[in-house]
């Protein structure tokens, strides 16, 4: 570990707790350099996924652009981001545990609509208008109805 500011090595552990439901370890570091104070995470590696798309390209998983996708459907919403990473970290952990090292887009976007609409229905809706790509407001009429009868 090396300070961010100075790059000196010398760096000292000032507190370190769980984090992230204990899926994580927090710690907070001084540069006995130059006195700069930041924080770092430790997070388990997990096994690297790769997405299969729709057109059956192939491209590595990125936790960042489904968190972005989560993020515009609760814009506006009322919703911590601790919220939002424990949903990342859940959906993570369901495509993990399949053992396999490839998932189906459509997968992801499944699991992500089932974890929205537990959360906030409206990012639900929203997220669902662009992911199903509703053709007209019959189409999205009818995913409202199935909503509300459930």
């Amino acid at each position: 570990m090396v300070c961010p500011r100075c790059g000196s090595n010398r760096i000292k552990v000032l507190d370190s707790r769980d984090a992230e439901g204990g899926h994580a370890v927090r710690r907070r570091r001084e540069c006995e350099g130059c006195g700069h104070r930041y924080t770092t995470y430790e997070r388990l590696e997990r096994p690297k996924l790769i997405v299969v798309k729709k057109d059956h390209t192939r491209e590595p998983y990125r936790r960042e652009k489904v968190a972005h996708g989560i993020w515009r459907a609760l814009e506006k919403r009322p919703i911590s981001q601790e919220k939002v990473d424990q949903v990342l970290d859940e959906l993570e952990e369901r495509l993990v545990s399949r053992g396999e090292k490839e998932v189906p887009s459509r997968e992801i976007g499944e699991l992500v609509m089932a974890e929205l609409k537990n959360l906030d229905e409206v990012a639900y809706i929203r997220f669902a208008s662009v992911y199903r790509s509703f053709k007209d407001v019959e189409s999205f009429k009818q995913e409202l109805n199935k909503l509300e009868s459930e």
